[in-house]
């Protein structure tokens, strides 16, 4: 099954979800824009409106959708429109791109709960639209926490964010 969710950079979210039991793979892409094709600087240039994204390919029988969402909203800021930390534009929103119906009802649902018990202090503003074309990152982005861990992004941002992850989870 299949999972596309933006919440900023797709270094940062790429490693939690290698990270997630169930996930068999994440690939780091574009989706939402109105270009083929787009290149990493046209996407951070902000010239194609695609969103930075992760797509997951997971095992329903290990980890649910729903299971994924709570990853997914525990790990970025939903509050913030357009931005992520330092990253700010439009190819760092939070989005989660449903696959079919019942992903976009259970992802109306969690969002739903998670306004009922007021799990943020500002209004979530976490869009929820169809999938389209995912267009694969170059492969320079694949596995990057992994591959670059001395990127003094990685060891500042992305190492501490994981950590935090890994402590917490209960997967």
């Amino acid at each position: 099954m299949k999972a596309t969710f933006g919440g900023g950079c797709f270094w940062c979210t790429e490693v939690i979800f290698q990270n997630t039991n169930g996930v068999n793979s994440v690939f780091p892409g574009y989706m939402g824009g109105k270009t083929s094709n787009p290149t990493y600087k046209e996407v951070c240039n902000g010239d194609t409106d695609h969103v930075e994204v992760v797509q997951l390919d997971f095992d329903e029988s290990k980890v649910s959708f729903a299971d994924l969402l709570k990853v997914f909203f525990k790990t970025h800021d939903p509050t913030t429109l357009n931005r992520q930390g330092n990253d700010v534009g439009t190819q760092y929103r939070s989005v989660v791109f449903y696959h079919d119906v019942d992903q976009k009802e259970v992802t109306a649902k969690f969002i739903e709960g998670l306004k009922e018990a007021d799990a943020f202090e500002d209004p979530i503003v976490t869009a929820v639209e169809p999938a389209v074309t995912f267009w694969e990152a170059e492969d320079y982005h694949h596995d990057y926490f992994n591959q670059n861990p001395g990127n003094p992004f990685c060891a500042a941002v992305i190492a501490p964010k994981l950590q935090k992850f890994l402590k917490s989870y209960q997967g």
